[in-house]
């Protein structure tokens, strides 16, 4: 993996030695409207972080890329952008921001630097998110990088919940 970087942001390879900044982030009740929770312990958290480091399912079968976002400006970590990377060319993405910086642009910013490479040197073709419908932000932030809702028919095959949204983009769109 690779440093990417963008205008203002820096994504970094993600490791363990980034837990301890990324704890306090992540720490942040705010980005856990929602779902999901803060992770229980720093420990736990390195812990996770290091089983990431393989950059590989048990199995082989995905590419597990995982970032976090540093300011550039500031040197400070913001958040992470992650894909699930598998063989056919498709990849799923996630990421999480520091409240602090929502609607400033950093999330748009920092998930197109991690699009960007996924094409270039992952070979992805076509992406997905998923997301709680009612989280509008999110949905805003993927539109304006230009996914869209998908169908019903491949909601169902990738058994996404009713309180879910499967948004997907052509990998090779802006």
């Amino acid at each position: 993996m690779r440093v990417i970087e963008t205008v203002r942001c820096r994504l970094e390879p993600q490791l363990a030695a980034h837990a301890e900044a990324m704890f306090t982030v992540l720490s942040d009740p705010a980005i856990y409207e929602y779902e999901n929770e803060p992770p229980p312990s720093l420990q736990w958290l390195r812990d996770r972080f290091a089983r990431l480091e393989s950059r590989r399912s048990s199995d082989g079968s995905e590419e597990w890329l995982n970032w976090v976002v540093v300011c550039r400006e500031t040197s400070a970590l913001i958040g992470y952008v992650q894909a699930t990377v598998r063989s056919d060319g498709t990849a799923g993405i996630a990421y999480e921001l520091s409240s602090s910086r929502w609607g400033r642009g950093f999330g748009s910013e920092a998930v197109q630097g991690m699009i960007d490479e996924l094409v270039s040197c992952h070979r992805v073709r076509s992406l997905t998110a998923v997301l709680k419908r009612e989280n509008f932000r999110s949905r805003r932030l993927l539109e304006r990088l230009g996914f869209s809702v998908a169908s019903g028919e491949l909601r169902a095959r990738l058994h996404v919940a009713d309180d879910e949204l499967l948004m997907i983009r052509d990998a090779g769109r802006r």
